[in-house]
C-alpha cells in the first residue's frame, strides 16, 4: 500500500539521532513488557510479591540493560542489513544485564529467583531480537515489490550460492526462487529457505517459476566442470550470467547486486595453467624491473602480476599518456611498497630507453609494447615496422647498454608463418632477440639473457572478439565472424603474464617459448554460445527464421589466416613447468639483419612502403601477404605438437 511506502521511506530517511530514540524506547517497552509477563506468569498478579522488589526491577532492569545494549552493537547496527549476527549480540546483552542485574540485587539484600530470571530473558530475548527482525524487513524496499522483481534460480548450494542469495536478497531486481546442486546430499534439503533440486529438474522449475536467468554460484570448481555445466545451460533458452568477484566489489567498479555474463573462459572447457610459484619470483623478486607498453591489455596485466611479486622498483614505459596513469592508479592501488615510476616514451627512442634503464638500474625487461591490430597495420604498414620492428632493436640496443639482465619479447602466433604485416614486424622483433644472442655467445660477452614468448588470442583484450560479440549481442545483433570456419586458441590475460614471467626465468638465452593451449575454438560456434547464454535465439534462414540475433559473415579481412599456428619448426623440449615447452628456431646472421634493420629505419625516415614491404618479404622467409592464401588448404589441427 501506498501508506506503508511511504512510512517506509521516512523512517529510512529520518536522522541517525531519531532512529536511536526509536529503538531506545522500543527496547524499554520490549524490557518492561517482558518483565509484567514473568512476574505475571510466576506470581500469578503483578503485585503477588514485595512492592519493592517489584519497583527495584521495573526502574532497575531498563538501567542496566539499556547500556549494555549499547556496548553490545545494538543501536549502532543499521537493522535493514542485519543478519543473523544480530541473534548472537542480543542474546549476549541480555545474558550480561541478568548477571549484573543478579548482583545489584544482592548489594541490596535482595535475592533473584531463577524461575522468572528464565522466562524473562527469553521473553525479552523474542520482544527485543523480533521487533528488529520484523523492522529489517519491514524497512527493506524489495519486500514490497516482491512480484515485481525476476525469479532468478541459483545453481551452486555451497557456501558461494549461500551468499549469492544472501546479496540478491537485498537487491532491488532479482528474487532467488530456488537451488540446482549436483551434490546428492543436498537435494531434497533446504537452505537458506529455498529448496535445492537435482540439476534434472531445471527445465521444470524454470517453467514452474518463470525464470529467464540462472546465476552461478560455483567459484571453486574446476573449469572444465564449469563448462560441462555451461553447455547443459545454453540450451534451454535462458540467460547464464554470475556475480562479480570480490575484488571487483574491493575495487569499486561492480555493486554486489550486479550480474555478470557468463566468463567466455567457462565457454573453453580448459582449466588455467597453474603457475610454477618460484619461477614467478625468480627473476622480478627484489629485481628493478621494466614493462614497456605497460599500459595495454598484456603490459598491465604483466605490470600487475609483478607487483604481486614483489620487485624492488617497477618502471612503467608507456606511451600513451592516459594508460600510463590508469595503471600506475591500479598499481599503487595494490601494493604501497613498491616503487613504482612512470615514463612517457616511445619504443623507438634508443635514447629514452637508455636514460630511462641506467637511471632505475633496471635488471629484467618485459617488452610488450607493440601495434597488434592486424587490419590497421596492414593499412599503416610503417607505423608497424617503426613500433615492432625498430622499437624492439632500440630496447634491445639499451638493454646491451645497460647491463640488464633478461630481455623477455612478448611475441603472437601470428609471428609463424605470417600472413599480414603485423605477423612479419613481430617475426622480425624475435629475429632480433635471436640475433642479439648469438652476437653474444660468438664474442663470449656477458649481457641480457634473450628469449621469446608465443602465444595465441587473450581473452578481453583490446581488439578481442570477444567484448566485440558482446557489444553487438547488447545491441540485438548481428554478430560478425570473418568466416565460418575460422579458429583461434585463446587464454586469459592472467594465464599470458604468467608464462611471459615464467619463461622468462627458465630461459637460457635465444629460446622461443609456447604454451599447450589445448584444443582451438572456432570463433563461429563461440558466438552462436554466447548468444544462446544471454538468453537469445541464433537467427538461421533455414532452421530459426524467427530466431533473435543473426550471425553475419563478412569475410576474412586483408592479412587473416583461418588459424594461427606456434611453432616454425625445430625440435621442441619441455621446461620445469608441463604446460611450457620450448624450441630454438634459426636465424640470419648478425650482418644480414643489420643490412635489412637500416633499410627499414630508411623507409621508415623516406616513408617508403614498398621498399619496406620487400624488405619484411626477403626477410621473413614464411611471410605470406594475404593474397596467397585463398588456396591455402593444411589441415588446421597441425598447430602444435606436445613435448615428450
Amino acid at each position: 500500500m501506498d501508506w506503508m511506502a511511504t512510512l517506509r521511506d521516512r523512517l529510512v530517511g529520518l536522522p541517525r539521532p531519531a532512529k536511536f530514540g526509536l529503538m531506545l524506547v522500543s527496547d524499554l517497552f520490549a524490557i518492561e513488557l517482558a518483565l509484567c509477563f514473568a512476574y505475571l506468569l510466576h506470581y500469578g498478579a503483578l503485585f503477588a510479591s514485595s512492592v519493592t522488589f517489584y519497583g527495584y526491577a521495573v526502574v532497575g532492569m531498563p538501567l542496566v540493560s539499556l547500556p549494555l545494549f549499547y556496548y553490545f552493537g545494538l543501536y549502532s547496527a543499521v537493522i535493514r542489513f542485519q543478519g543473523a549476527q544480530m541473534v548472537t549480540s542480543v542474546g549476549k546483552a541480555l545474558v550480561a544485564s541478568l548477571v549484573l542485574a543478579y548482583l545489584c540485587l544482592l548489594l541490596v539484600g535482595i535475592s533473584l529467583r531463577w524461575e522468572p530470571a528464565v522466562v524473562y530473558a527469553l521473553t525479552a530475548f523474542l520482544l527485543v531480537g523480533g521487533s528488529r527482525f520484523y523492522m529489517r524487513s519491514f524497512l527493506q524496499p524489495m519486500r514490497a515489490r516482491h512480484r515485481q522483481r525476476k525469479p532468478v534460480i541459483v545453481y551452486g548450494a555451497g557456501i558461494a550460492g549461500v551468499q549469492t542469495v544472501a546479496s540478491l536478497s537485498n537487491a532491488l531486481e532479482y528474487r532467488p526462487v530456488a537451488f540446482v546442486d549436483d551434490e546428492p546430499t543436498l537435494q531434497g534439503k533446504r537452505v537458506s529457505g529455498l529448496h535445492v533440486h537435482k540439476p534434472g529438474m531445471l527445465a521444470e522449475l524454470i517453467d514452474r517459476y518463470s525464470v529467464n536467468t540462472v546465476v552461478l554460484a560455483m567459484p571453486s570448481v574446476p573449469r572444465a566442470q564449469r563448462h560441462s555445466i555451461v553447455e547443459q545451460l545454453e540450451h534451454l533458452n535462458i540467460k547464464v550470467k554470475t556475480l562479480p568477484g570480490v575484488a571487483e566489489l574491493v575495487a569499486g567498479t561492480a555493486r554486489v547486486d550486479e550480474l555478470r555474463v557468463v566468463q567466455i573462459e567457462d565457454l573453453l572447457g580448459r582449466d588455467p595453467v597453474a603457475p610454477v610459484p618460484y619461477l614467478l619470483g625468480m627473476r622480478v623478486m627484489g629485481k628493478r624491473v621494466m614493462v614497456t607498453g605497460a599500459g595495454g591489455s598484456i603490459g598491465g596485466e604483466l605490470a600487475r602480476q609483478i607487483v604481486r611479486n614483489e620487485p624492488a622498483v617497477l618502471v612503467l614505459y608507456e606511451l600513451s599518456e592516459w594508460a600510463l596513469y590508469e595503471i600506475e592508479r591500479q598499481l599503487r592501488g595494490m601494493n604501497h611498497e613498491v616503487t613504482l615510476v612512470p615514463v612517457l616514451g616511445d619504443v623507438a627512442d634508443r635514447g629514452a630507453l637508455e636514460r630511462t634503464m641506467r637511471e632505475h638500474g633496471v635488471q629484467t625487461v618485459y617488452h610488450a609494447a607493440a601495434y597488434k591490430h592486424v587490419p590497421l597495420i596492414e593499412d599503416n604498414l610503417l607505423a608497424g615496422v617503426r613500433n615492432n620492428v625498430l622499437g624492439t632493436h632500440c630496447a634491445v640496443e639499451a638493454a646491451l647498454a645497460t647491463g640488464a639482465e633478461s630481455f623477455t619479447l612478448i611475441s603472437t602466433d601470428k609471428a609463424v608463418r605470417p600472413a599480414n604485416v603485423m605477423g612479419a614486424t613481430k617475426r622480425c622483433a624475435e629475429l632480433v632477440l635471436q640475433c642479439a644472442d648469438q652476437q653474444l655467445r660468438q664474442s663470449g660477452q656477458a649481457g641480457p639473457v634473450f628469449s621469446m614468448v608465443r602465444f595465441g588470442n587473450v581473452l578481453g583484450s583490446s581488439g578481442s572478439v570477444v567484448p566485440l560479440f558482446r557489444e553487438q549481442i547488447r545491441r540485438g545483433g548481428p554478430v560478425t565472424v570473418t568466416h565460418p570456419e575460422i579458429i583461434r586458441y585463446f587464454m586469459t590475460a592472467s594465464e599470458a603474464a604468467n608464462l611471459v614471467i615464467q619463461a622468462g626465468a627458465m630461459a637460457e638465452g635465444g629460446e622461443v617459448f609456447v604454451l599447450d593451449m589445448g584444443e582451438p575454438v572456432k570463433i563461429a560456434e563461440m558466438a552462436k554460445r554466447m548468444i544462446r547464454l544471454a538468453g537469445y535465439e541464433v537467427r538461421d534462414a533455414e532452421k530459426t527464421p524467427q530466431g533473435d540475433i543473426e550471425i553475419r559473415y563478412t569475410g576474412l579481412r586483408p592479412g587473416e589466416k583461418l588459424y594461427e599456428e606456434l611453432l616454425i619448426g625445430g625440435d621442441v623440449a619441455g621446461t620445469q613447468h608441463s604446460k611450457i615447452m620450448r624450441t630454438r628456431e634459426a636465424c640470419p646472421d648478425w650482418p644480414t639483419l643489420k643490412t635489412c634493420l637500416d633499410t627499414l629505419t630508411e623507409a621508415c625516415e623516406k616513408q617508403q612502403p614498398t621498399s619496406a614491404m620487400q624488405v619484411l618479404t626477403e626477410l621473413v622467409a614464411d611471410y605470406r601477404p594475404s593474397q596467397e592464401l585463398a588456396s591455402d588448404t593444411r589441415d588446421p589441427k597441425r598447430i602444435v605438437q606436445k613435448a615428450t
